[in-house]
């Protein structure tokens, strides 16, 4: 039991953390190209994590590894990051939240085919009618969108969703943080590539909030909240603290409202104590 709480309690100070995410991404992208961003992100996170591991002294993961741990790095490292980026140039922050309350979901149904997890029939009914909450609340609170950003916004959940169900697999071998710092330092050589490639020819017109979005999302978003997330995940069950991410978009809504100006409606109030009763059913079917 206390395994299970410690679980979920480092699942919401992740969701927590990640809640900045499409907020300073938005912010981010109004300057920096989507393909830099991704690539900056990944190359300022992965000599972090590599330094830590160094540091730290940490064994480098078994041969039979390396599949789950490129599996992360498409998911979370590369793949969210870059359709999340491309998206938000045609869609609002706020409307891109629509798709985030779909990833409990997706996270369960991965933790079922990757992990083997077996959640009862209730589970899922709490898990569905919390996504139909978050998303339905995100529909009608509107948000300027695209048919192109609302299908990379699924393809983005998809994703992730199959990252972060293989990255708590691992974690329950390697540790949290070692999952997403090895998924990382995979990564760098391409993505430290890629960033030069994609390199803007000046700086010059790039403000301070786009370089704070970057600031974020490389070390907040690429690192530190993984390493409560994965912990979380491992500990207390991949389909279970995976419902927190249904708080997600309300805590992403009020960012989006406080830093970016978008309307968030008093409603939100209400809907979101319906999720929270969501996220509790699913925990205790879980």
């Amino acid at each position: 039991m206390a395994r299970s709480l410690a679980g979920w309690g480092s699942g919401l100070l992740g969701v927590l953390i990640f809640s900045g995410s499409l907020p300073a991404t938005r912010v981010a992208v109004a300057s920096l190209p989507p393909l830099f961003l991704t690539s900056a992100r990944a190359t300022i996170a992965a000599v972090l994590a590599a330094a830590l591991l160094r540091i730290l002294k940490q064994r480098r993961p078994q041969r039979s590894d390396l599949p789950g741990l490129a599996i992360v790095a498409l998911g979370v490292v590369v793949g969210f990051p870059l359709l999340t980026a491309l998206a938000l140039q045609t869609v609002t922050a706020s409307h891109s939240i629509v798709f985030i309350g779909l990833l409990p979901l997706t996270t369960a149904i991965f933790g079922v085919v990757r992990a083997g997890e077996r959640p009862r029939p209730a589970f899922w009914l709490f898990s569905g009618l919390g996504a139909l909450l978050g998303s339905g609340f995100a529909v009608v609170q509107g948000g300027r969108g695209s048919w192109q950003g609302d299908a990379l916004m699924v393809a983005a959940v998809l994703v992730c969703g199959l990252g972060y169900a293989e990255g708590a697999r691992l974690s329950r071998r390697l540790g949290g943080w070692q999952v997403i710092s090895w998924a990382l330092v995979l990564s760098l050589p391409a993505m430290a590539g890629l960033a030069i490639l994609t390199r803007p020819p000046s700086f010059a017109s790039t403000g301070v909030p786009a370089w704070a979005g970057l600031a974020y999302v490389s070390v907040f978003s690429m690192l530190v909240g993984f390493v409560f997330w994965y912990r979380g995940l491992a500990r207390g069950g991949i389909a279970g603290v995976g419902q927190l991410q249904l708080l997600q978009p309300f805590c992403g809504l009020a960012l989006a409202g406080w830093l970016l100006g978008e309307a968030v409606p008093p409603l939100m109030v209400a809907v979101t104590l319906g999720v929270v009763a969501c996220v509790a059913g699913a925990r205790r079917f879980a």
